[in-house]
């Protein structure tokens, strides 16, 4: 049996990640409360004939804090039972978590009592602390869409072979702000950059003129070598700790040029010698 624990901030898209799953063919559940999470599993396992291998589960910082505090507890006794347990955390930057707020008009789940919508954010981040540390899989949908997180779910999640790790690279923009859902960042602003070259500009990392360009100066390709180097000596030692899944950000100052040359390099190396290979662009699309 596998089961699937989606949680995350309210408005980040939870809801969206179950029904993602209902659609591949799990059986699912919204809100479970998760002290009740080993029994529910339990009598999942002795239906006799088994009708269902796949389930997923949706909790919220609704949940009793006690159990929240023991999740990582209930999380050990569940796989003691031969239950093979991925956690799924969605969050997203607070700005955009208000505008989905506003724009719905719904209100959220802790701002009962008049606490502001902000400082109801903050404090179901805090909650939700243990849950999203004990994550295998984090996805930062604040510049997702609907149909872009069905495909993230669906080319992380879904997709991938059991026995590799499942990689994502992806290419950002420092002046964008941080992405929430890395493993390792690696910074290349010290690399030449095409921005400040007017005919370049309005191209891309995925432009041949861009990639002529920077494939003129030697330091971009000593700064693909050394990405390379280091995630071919540690990605074995990463999967020999059962590790799941592995997002590895490139990022320059806006996320157009630099980034998205090292990303689409680093991406094509990995996909000739490995499987479950995913490539995104944050800002570039």
């Amino acid at each position: 049996m596998k089961l699937v624990i989606v949680s995350g901030l309210s408005g980040s898209g939870k809801t969206i990640a179950l029904h993602t799953l209902e659609d591949a063919g799990y059986f699912c559940v919204d809100n479970l409360p998760i002290g009740l999470l080993t029994d529910f599993i339990t009598t999942m396992q002795n239906n006799k004939p088994a009708l269902y291998d796949l389930i997923a589960v949706a909790v919220d910082a609704r949940c009793d804090i006690g159990d929240i505090e023991h999740f990582d507890h209930i999380i050990k006794e569940i796989k003691a039972h031969d239950v093979e347990v991925e956690i799924l955390f969605l969050t997203s930057k607070v700005d955009k978590l208000i505008t989905r707020f506003n724009e719905t008009r719904r209100k959220h789940p802790l701002s009962r009592k008049g606490l502001p919508l902000v400082e109801a954010i903050h404090l179901e981040r805090s909650i939700l602390k243990n849950i999203s540390s004990n994550a295998d899989l984090t996805i930062d949908t604040s510049e997702l869409n609907v149909h872009e997180l069905r495909h993230v779910i669906h080319s992380r999640l879904l997709n991938g072979s059991k026995d590799t790790m499942a990689i994502l690279i992806q290419s950002f923009g420092f002046k964008h702000g941080l992405p929430a859902d890395t493993d390792f960042m690696f910074d290349v602003r010290c690399l030449p950059n095409p921005h400040w070259e007017a005919q370049l500009r309005p191209f891309s990392g995925k432009d041949q003129p861009v990639i002529d360009y920077l494939e003129g100066f030697s330091e971009v390709k000593e700064m693909e070598n050394s990405i390379l180097q280091f995630m071919n000596h540690w990605i074995p030692c990463f999967e020999k700790e059962g590790r799941s899944y592995m997002t590895v950000s490139i990022g320059c100052t806006g996320g157009q040029h630099r980034s998205v040359y090292l990303a689409q390099k680093i991406t094509a190396h990995l996909q000739e010698h490995r499987d479950n290979v995913s490539l995104r662009h944050r800002e570039c699309g």
